[in-house]
């Protein structure tokens, strides 16, 4: 775990409730999906606007008008890499938003937006390195293949974001575990985990995150609803783990 809100207050030595957060505000591997997947899509949306823009500039003024949305696309990115390593980024983005009359958000909006604003740079950067390259050994035919390896790559990397924003969801949890009760109140979506009829734990590591399998007890054969696979910290899992071997 490197952020993982955790709240385990300790006084008396009895047991008490512990909570948890995992999302794109507390967990740099949840972020770092999240905007690597956001940023993918924004900047495929984005190379094609830009791209056809460029075409439209060049027709319009040749190559005058190309130069000028170059201009514009680098300015651009440049704003934005400014504000994300910016001191007080809401304070300038306010500055930059107050002539245009546009609300400025705050908070953790901010944040995912300026996540997902670098990430789209970024990864717009990347593909267009990718596409420039494959370009020009598809000109200068420096490869049998073309430029297909790099256009490949290119158009891979969107099913990879689809994965990343999925991994990302999977491994966001909100939670708290209470050792008196030994129950598991998980709050997206709502659900609650008795432990007392888990029989099974397996823990398995994921970057910063445990998966917690659980295997649930069938009293007389009947089917125990509850979810089957919880993502939380490694210090919750080993508590679970604890908990439900001290059931016997």
């Amino acid at each position: 775990m490197d952020e993982d809100t955790v709240d385990s207050p300790r006084d008396g030595g009895g047991d008490e409730s512990i909570q948890w957060r995992r999302d794109a505000s507390t967990s740099r591997t949840v972020r770092l999906l999240w905007t690597f997947g956001v940023g993918t899509f924004f900047a495929a949306i984005g190379i094609v606007i830009c791209w056809r823009l460029y075409r439209l500039a060049g027709e319009a003024a040749g190559g005058l008008g190309r130069n000028a949305v170059l201009a514009l696309i680098a300015a651009f990115a440049a704003t934005i890499l400014a504000l994300a390593v910016a001191a007080d980024t809401e304070r300038h983005l306010e500055r930059l938003a107050d002539p245009l009359s546009i609300d400025v958000p705050t908070g953790t909006r901010l944040d995912r937006a300026m996540d997902a604003a670098v990430g789209t740079v970024v990864m717009g950067a990347f593909i267009g390195v990718l596409m420039g390259v494959g370009r020009y050994v598809s000109q200068n035919e420096l490869l049998a293949v073309g430029a297909g390896p790099f256009t490949g790559f290119a158009a891979f990397l969107l099913p990879l974001a689809l994965v990343a924003l999925v991994l990302a969801s999977f491994l966001q949890s909100v939670g708290t575990l209470d050792r008196s009760e030994r129950v598991i109140y998980l709050y997206e979506p709502k659900q609650r985990v008795d432990l007392t009829v888990i029989t099974d734990v397996s823990v398995r590591r994921l970057g910063d995150a445990a998966v917690v399998k659980l295997g649930y007890a069938q009293p007389d054969g009947q089917y125990v609803q509850g979810p089957r696979r919880i993502v939380v910290p490694p210090e919750i899992a080993r508590d679970v783990a604890s908990l439900v071997d001290a059931n016997g």
